[in-house]
């Protein structure tokens, strides 16, 4: 393993991460899909990570890193911090070789992702949820190790963990009867990108290497740009498996040098595209686990005829969390929109709103309407869903033709999060 300033992975120290986790790992199936391969007249592959034993990829490194130090030390215990899917694979490593483990995970981690980190543990685990992020817990965690002498087991930035994400491009090109043309994979601290992309640039150099974020946290995306890794201020927390602040200092070189384009997609796309894996192909994914999906559509022109593969990052999603899928979703595809209209406090005002201004097939979804007495208006939470995105712009006009006062929503975050 090298240990130069500048690090990239040799092969050999991956094809050595794959020895150590045989037994430990599902050989996930790269698969064909027939519904993406069709839509952009591709030959679309899903690398079905989703499948793995604890349903991500996270196993493989957390693993590696883990197995190894027990290798050449007697352990006593090791801590992570993680917004679910490294945890689960840390305790499943720890459970496996019998080291204990302290793991800190952000407050709004879905419950799904706790429980399983505790089933995958058991008593080898204590989980501690701290924090509102990733960054906040990953702080605390490593000052709780350095109280406690433990050995901190990084999600992404450790020269161990990357070779064992990077047995998934040696999965991939195993299984492959073609060459790949295009490759997707998610990025969140870049771990998985960095570690497949090594692979790939020295077994298979033609393939175009691109990496995904999510459009609210485009950590690696940035950091390129400037060539230089930053911290961004805010993140939108939606995708928790692809959300962080701030990068690795070594994935960032790594993918810097290696990745062909790092591109983001819009938080309601990828909803949509779970939502449609999951209607059109029974397939549950986590929405870091849509991103290299999510991504085809920017691509829609370069890829026909080209043979692509997908990773699939993981499925541990929680079900609780459909709603909210659901509503990102159709804001995304321009079928549901929020106003807060200033209606006349006159009898026969709201009658005309619904018989002028709606059209024959939108639909009332919200209302909360607070009459303010001695007021000449009184203001109207509504929500309302279209049955085509072309049904929107009518809608506006007639709005304005009525002269109704009319504030938009959709675009302003800060004020809809308080009503939906």
């Amino acid at each position: 393993m090298q240990t130069t300033t500048s690090y990239f992975p040799e092969l050999s120290d991956i094809k050595g991460a794959q020895e150590r986790l045989k037994g430990v790992i599902t050989h996930t199936p790269l698969m064909r899909n027939l519904t993406y391969s069709e839509k952009y007249h591709s030959n679309i592959f899903f690398k079905r990570e989703d499948l793995q034993v604890v349903r991500s990829y996270k196993i493989r490194g957390a693993h590696n890193k883990i197995a190894s130090i027990k290798a050449g030390q007697e352990l006593s215990g090791v801590v992570c911090a993680s917004a679910g899917n490294h945890a689960q694979g840390v305790a499943y490593s720890c459970r496996i070789l019998g080291v204990k483990a302290t793991i800190f995970m952000p407050v709004p981690t879905p419950n799904q992702k706790v429980e399983q980190v505790k089933f995958f543990g058991k008593e080898w685990v204590d989980v501690i949820l701290i924090g509102d992020t990733f960054d906040d817990a990953y702080l605390l965690a490593k000052e709780y190790c350095s109280k406690e002498q433990s050995i901190f087991i990084h999600p992404f930035d450790d020269e161990l963990v990357i070779e064992g994400q990077g047995t998934v491009g040696l999965e991939i090109l195993e299984d492959t009867i073609s060459n790949i043309d295009y490759l997707f994979m998610p990025i969140g601290g870049g771990g998985l990108a960095s570690g497949v992309s090594s692979v790939f640039k020295q077994l298979s150099p033609e393939t175009k290497l691109i990496g995904v974020e999510p459009e609210g946290a485009p950590a690696m995306q940035n950091s390129i740009t400037l060539n230089e890794n930053t911290t961004l201020a805010k993140i939108d927390k939606f995708v928790d498996g692809a959300a962080v602040k701030r990068v690795g200092e070594k994935t960032f070189e790594i993918c810097k040098e290696q990745l062909v384009k790092v591109i983001t997609v819009p938080e309601g796309l990828i909803c949509t595209t779970m939502l449609n894996l999951y209607n059109r192909d029974a397939i549950v994914v986590e929405p870091a686990g849509a991103l290299s999906i999510a991504a085809l559509e920017q691509y829609k022109d370069e890829i026909k005829g080209k043979h692509v593969v997908c990773v699939l990052s993981g499925s541990n999603n929680d079900i609780s969390r459909t709603p909210e899928i659901k509503e990102r979703s159709l804001m995304h595809k321009g079928l549901k929109h929020y106003f807060i209209i200033n209606f006349p406090q006159r009898v026969g005002a709201l009658r005309e709103f619904l018989v002028e201004v709606l059209g024959p097939t939108d639909d009332i979804v919200l209302f909360e309407y607070m009459k303010k007495t001695a007021k000449e208006k009184g203001p109207a939470m509504i929500g309302i869903e279209l049955k085509a995105k072309s049904d929107f712009e009518p809608l506006m006009k007639r709005i304005n033709d009525k002269k109704i006062q009319a504030e938009y929503l959709n675009q302003k975050p800060e004020i809809l999060q308080y009503y939906i």
